[in-house]
């Protein structure tokens, strides 16, 4: 009988514990999913982040301390998948998929692409998995992006600027696809 009873309380826990996990998973995230891809010859770029929501925080400097890794942006860390070969600030950064941390200051922003997938975060992050490394200038705005923003400004003969915005902070990385 005692058997009987446990099993019936393991089912029960099991049971709970599930239901649990599945209204979880039905709640949308408080700073979503985004993605922003450009193609150019037969390079095609994607970058995958979480998009949070300035909500009234001091941001650069206070929430994302200055000369500290970064995520770049909410969640998971930050991924770019290359389909080529594509020059990133002036370096090469080959076809693959990588993650993508940054060092936010307040006049250059250094932009870090790692090899560790799949990350929650920079908690992990190893600097000896480094691939690249490029620095990128800061511009101030004037009016304020409240949701954190990535997307590509195409340019002239296989260029583009990648572009990370949020609050009255524009970060500009050249990307060259053809050369």
């Amino acid at each position: 009988m005692k058997k009987i009873i446990l099993a019936s309380l393991m089912v029960i826990l099991c049971t709970i514990a599930f239901q649990v996990q599945a209204q979880q998973a039905l709640k949308p995230r408080v700073s979503p999913l985004a993605a922003v891809t450009m193609k150019n010859h037969d390079s095609y770029v994607k970058i995958t982040y979480g998009r949070p929501n300035k909500r009234g925080r001091e941001l650069f400097g206070t929430l994302v301390p200055y000369g500290k890794v970064w995520r770049t942006g909410a969640n998971e860390a930050t991924e770019i998948t290359l389909t080529g070969d594509v020059r990133v600030g002036g370096k090469i950064l080959k076809a693959g998929t990588y993650s993508v941390f940054t060092v936010p200051n307040e006049k250059e922003w250094t932009i870090i692409f790692n090899n560790d997938l799949g990350q929650w975060g920079a908690y992990d992050y190893n600097e000896n998995n480094d691939v690249l490394r490029v620095t990128a200038k800061v511009e101030q705005l004037d009016q304020v992006y409240e949701p954190f923003t990535m997307e590509f400004e195409n340019k002239e003969d296989g260029k583009a600027n990648w572009l990370i915005i949020w609050d009255k902070t524009k970060v500009v990385i050249p990307v060259e696809f053809a050369w």
